[in-house]
């Protein structure tokens, strides 16, 4: 499509993680894998929450909530890259690349915002035990679920439209596995710099914030649980919090190392992004399945249940 003297975008070229020409083939029976790997887990994990009454309790909610972001979250980028190493077409439509920047932002902000409120969850839990089931209610508890979604919504929305609203007019190759602001904002016709300033530090402002709640959070926590008396009930206590600060150093240090480094890497990017993307979705139902005694029973009926199926 021509405007004036200058062609339009209509679709882009994902030429792929920088510096892995030739690998195709290896790379996509890995990522297939780990991307089946995070599907199947995470279902696991929905289904063992579902159904035990025992674990219908604020913290398995938000667990479950975070499944659903792990299903959803690889889910955006996965399926075109698969389909590319696979030796299909590179081409993604400008609608496709609005969308899954815009996803990649909502499901990712929402997480951000998920882990905090589970970290608040724990802070209410174990500093005020009493309370815990009047301060947690169900109530409050569909408020914190929606209002995740709702503001990494708005958070997605402002950086999509922030992007999309340049010009596109010229080359159309995201040096890239898919569509992220940093490599589209090189292809837009026009000066970025201030776009850039306000892309960095809202991307930047949101996790800093977060990270700055989830640590008052557990400081307080920290300090409350040096006052258990119980070893057990001390160590039962680090367990349940040690699972939860393992997923969000997970889930926190990809975005840092992305959004913050002064001099962008490509490769470092790339690599930080499918850590972000594939391998945390991946290892989040393990680190929460092996570290909780409950969940690992529920998970042993449900897997019991699947076994004995075909007998009944």
């Amino acid at each position: 499509m021509k405007m004036g003297n200058a062609s339009v975008v209509t679709k882009f070229i994902l030429l792929g993680i920088p510096h892995t020409e030739d690998l195709e083939t290896t790379l996509f029976v890995l990522f297939l894998g780990c991307y089946v790997f995070t599907l199947m887990g995470n279902l696991l994990i929905l289904l063992a929450i579902v159904s035990s009454t025992r674990l219908h309790i604020p913290m398995y909610f938000f667990l479950c909530q975070l499944s659903v972001c792990d299903i959803f979250f690889p889910s955006v980028s996965s399926p075109k890259m698969l389909f590319y190493l696979s030796g299909n077409s590179r081409a993604i439509s400008y609608a496709g690349c609005v969308s899954q920047l815009f996803f990649y932002h909502f499901l990712g902000c929402t997480e951000c915002f998920l882990y905090t409120v589970m970290a608040y969850d724990r802070f209410v839990a174990i500093c005020y035990p009493l309370r815990y089931t009047v301060i947690m209610s169900h109530r409050v508890c569909a408020i914190l679920a929606v209002g995740t979604s709702f503001f990494g919504c708005i958070q997605a929305t402002f950086l999509t439209t922030l992007t999309f609203q340049l010009p596109y007019c010229g080359p159309n190759e995201v040096d890239y596995y898919f569509c992220d602001i940093p490599v589209l904002l090189k292809l837009a016709c026009a000066d970025t710099s201030a776009l850039e300033m306000v892309g960095f530090v809202s991307v930047g402002l949101m996790p800093l914030s977060c990270f700055l709640l989830i640590l008052t959070s557990y400081s307080r926590i920290v300090c409350s649980i040096l006052q258990i008396r119980s070893t057990e009930g001390r160590r039962r206590a680090f367990s349940t919090c040690s699972a939860h600060l393992t997923a969000i150093l997970l889930s926190f240090m990809p975005v840092v190392l992305i959004y913050l480094q002064p001099t962008p890497n490509p490769w470092l990017n790339a690599t930080l992004q499918v850590l972000n993307n594939l391998v945390t979705p991946m290892l989040n139902p393990l680190i929460y399945s092996l570290r909780n005694k409950e969940v690992k029973y529920s998970l042993r009926k449900v897997l019991q249940q699947v076994a004995f199926l075909p007998e009944q």
